[in-house]
C-alpha cells in the first residue's frame, strides 16, 4: 500500500518549480484566461451547469478554475488541501477558495451542491480515501464531473502519457474500466465515460489516445 500523501507535499516547489526539481508538472502555475475560460465555457456547455445551481472545484488549487466560472456567472466555489496554493489563489476568488485537511475534513461539504468538479485531482487520493470521499459526497452532491489520468491496465502502474508518472504525489494508475467500476460500487451511477470532453485537457487527448478518463456521475 503506498502511503497517503501529506498536504504539505503541495507546497511552492510543487506549484511553481516542479519540472525543474522532478516533483510535478507545474511550472510558474498562473492565470491562462484564454485556456480556463475556455475550459469553464465547455463545462457549463456540455455537462451542463444550469443556471443558479452550485458548483464546488476539489482541488482548486490557485482557484482559476473558480474565477473562470464566476466571470460566466456560475455560482461557483473552491477548496484545497494545499495551503500555499489557497494562501496564493486568485485575489478575486479568494474568498471563494477553502483550505480543507483532507477527505475526511467536516468543512468539506458546509452546503448541499449541484456539481463537484474534481479536474486532475482524484488520482492523488489513496483508494481508501477516495471511496470514503465518494460515499459522503452522495449526502451533499448532486452529480460530479471528473478527470483522471489513465493507465492501459490496472496492473503496471503506469501511465498512457510518460509525463504523469513525473507527479510524485499521484496515487492512483488506472484504466477507465476500473474507475468506473469505483463510482458504481460507492453508489453513483455513470451518465457518461468517454476518453475526450471539450475544452478539457485537448493538449494531451489530442496526442496521447486513452490517456484520459472524463465522466459524468450522478449519485443513485
Amino acid at each position: 500500500m503506498k502511503e497517503r500523501v501529506r498536504p504539505a507535499r503541495y507546497d511552492e516547489d510543487y506549484f511553481e518549480r516542479g519540472p525543474i526539481l522532478g516533483i510535478s508538472g507545474y511550472m510558474n502555475y498562473r492565470w491562462m484566461p484564454e485556456l480556463t475560460i475556455r475550459m469553464a465555457h465547455k463545462l457549463v456547455m456540455e455537462l451542463p451547469i444550469r443556471a443558479g445551481e452550485s458548483v464546488l472545484d476539489y482541488g482548486c488549487a490557485k482557484g482559476f478554475l473558480v474565477k473562470a466560472l464566476r466571470i460566466l456567472d456560475v455560482d461557483a466555489s473552491g477548496v484545497d488541501v494545499s495551503e500555499y496554493a489557497i494562501a496564493h489563489a486568485d485575489g478575486e476568488v479568494r474568498d471563494h477558495c477553502r483550505h480543507i485537511t483532507g477527505t475526511q475534513d467536516p468543512a468539506l461539504f458546509p452546503q448541499e451542491y449541484d456539481w463537484v468538479l474534481a479536474k486532475d485531482v482524484f488520482e492523488h487520493l489513496v483508494p481508501e480515501d477516495l471511496c470514503d470521499l465518494l460515499r459522503c459526497a452522495r449526502a451533499h452532491v448532486r452529480k460530479m464531473f471528473v478527470a483522471v489520468p489513465l493507465a492501459a491496465d490496472d496492473e503496471s502502474g503506469k501511465y498512457i502519457v510518460p509525463q504523469y508518472d513525473q507527479d510524485v504525489t499521484h496515487r492512483i494508475a488506472k484504466s477507465i474500466d476500473w474507475w468506473t467500476r469505483i463510482f458504481e460500487e460507492t453508489g453513483w451511477r455513470v451518465l457518461r465515460a468517454s476518453h475526450e470532453f471539450p475544452g478539457c485537457k485537448e493538449n494531451w487527448t489530442k496526442t496521447w489516445a486513452k490517456s484520459n478518463g472524463f465522466f459524468i456521475i450522478e449519485h443513485r
